[in-house]
């Protein structure tokens, strides 16, 4: 097969820090009140890095945003449906239900999130940094990490309930309805035009957020909202900085001993053996087809139909296209841990420097720039040993930058976006469904995730999103 509530707010105040991987360690907060922390540059620093690690969680990046980012798709199908109580066959099928413990907890964990981003916005600027640049890129990463993760919401789920405030009191908040998206998206903007004001250019320890992954997202925001020029604005600002660039062979850009290269622009960091297996992600072990190593799932397969689209001489296609004895392709971008299957090193890619150049080539596409779209995009092709695109039809390059992200940034969670960015996803999946022979049909109603049950039940303002 294919294919805030008194809640929020109980999760959020309830929410204690710990550490994060590599350059990012610190001693964990352990019993430590919030009334009586974040008074000293250490503690923030500790706090920090346990909003940091809030990203590694299963919930977040260590397993569902990329995955409830392709799987809708026709980019990826979940092997077994039924695997996991059918959470994420739901996905695949179009069948989601409002108790789903992906939706429910990608919602919960998000809203954990940037509790501690607000709670550290609120708090850093009484604190003395021997160093103020230092206090300010603080700053800037608490921006960035609150803007992403409110950007994930916003399009998961539409209207949101906004919170920017550090969280007290649950009662403030309870009977809060959501937030139109228009507001939702104004805030993730702010947050990100500050980030780019606070942020270091230059990389400063492995794993932070600097400037170039500011820009990169508010570029992915207006492009999302059809701010075309906005969005050429900053991703030429990007470009032009020099900071990155392809790598020479997309083999490369996802070797274990090659993470964290000159294309990778932010990602979330793993790694396998530390802290008892804390700092692994469980990625490999579940987007691996069943049989293949222990407990794997099969939960975000690349579609036969995806692995047929690739030249043969695309180097992509080896790199990152594996197939089974039994024709089941995989993706080859996570890397197999030497000891538990479920203890993945593989850092989960968020952004990287091919994306931003096949953003800012759809950008000016859609503003008749073609010809400059058309060099953006032959970047990425060339590097994939992939003849030079010549068309100058609108239209015909518009397709031609939408099939390469698929082959370009296949399982690392941006094909069901770029289809909702572009208005195709009721058009593209239901001619994928026939085409296929299964008999699924989606509308309207299938465009946005469930808001989760048990925030509707713990507040009746939230309403549930149409459909569900």
């Amino acid at each position: 097969m294919k294919k805030t509530t008194l809640y929020i707010l109980l999760v959020l105040v309830s929410t204690l820090l710990f550490s994060c991987k590599d350059e990012l360690y610190q001693d964990p907060i352990t019993d430590k009140s919030a009334s009586n922390f974040f008074k000293t540059e250490t503690e923030i620093e500790e706090a920090v890095n346990g909003t940091y690690a809030k990203l590694q969680a299963g919930s977040l990046y260590g397993l569902y945003l990329p995955i409830i980012g392709e799987i809708p798709s026709d980019n990826s199908f979940d092997e077994v449906p039924a695997n996991d109580g059918g959470n994420y066959g739901q996905l695949d099928e179009f069948t989601t239900i409002t108790t789903n413990s992906l939706i429910t907890n990608i919602w919960q964990k998000s809203y954990q999130g940037i509790q501690r981003a607000n709670t550290l916005i609120n708090r850093i600027g009484d604190v003395s940094f021997e160093d103020e640049t230092v206090k300010a890129s603080r700053l800037g990463e608490m921006q960035f990490i609150r803007a992403i993760l409110y950007f994930n919401l916003v399009r998961l789920y539409g209207d949101v309930p906004l919170v920017t405030e550090e969280t007290s009191n649950p009662n403030d908040y309870f009977g809060q309805e959501r937030t139109p998206v228009e507001q939702v998206y104004t805030q993730v903007i702010t947050d990100l035009k500050a980030a780019i004001q606070n942020l270091p250019l230059t990389k400063s320890e492995v794993g932070r957020v600097r400037k170039t992954a500011a820009q990169a997202l508010l570029g992915k925001v207006h492009l999302t909202l059809k701010n075309y020029n906005d969005a050429i604005a900053i991703l030429n600002e990007l470009k032009t900085s020099g900071v990155h660039q392809l790598l020479d062979e997309p083999a490369d850009i996802f070797a274990l001993e090659n993470e964290n290269n000159d294309e990778i622009i932010f990602d979330v960091q793993f790694a396998s053996g530390l802290n008892g297996n804390d700092e692994g992600s469980s990625m490999f072990q579940q987007t691996s087809p069943s049989g293949t190593v222990s407990g794997a799932k099969g939960h975000n397969l690349p579609t036969i139909s995806l692995y047929n689209l690739y030249d043969k001489n695309d180097k992509r296609f080896q790199a990152f296209m594996g197939l089974t004895s039994e024709g089941i392709p995989f993706s080859k971008k996570l890397k197999e841990p030497s000891g538990s299957p479920s203890d993945g090193g593989s850092n989960v890619i968020v952004l990287r420097y091919a994306d931003v150049l096949l953003m800012l080539a759809e950008a000016q596409n859609e503003v008749n720039q073609t010809s400059e779209a058309i060099k953006n995009l032959n970047l990425v092709r060339k590097r994939a040993n992939v003849a030079e695109l010549t068309s100058t039809s609108q239209t015909e390059v518009r397709d031609a930058i939408a099939l390469e992200r698929r082959l370009e940034l296949v399982s690392e969670g941006h094909r069901w976006f770029d289809l909702l960015r572009t208005g195709k996803a009721i058009s593209v999946m239901n001619k994928w469904f026939a085409d296929e022979g299964i008999n699924i049909s989606i509308n309207d109603d299938d465009l946005l995730m469930p808001i989760p049950q048990s925030q509707i039940d713990t507040d009746p303002a939230i309403k549930q999103n149409t459909g569900y």
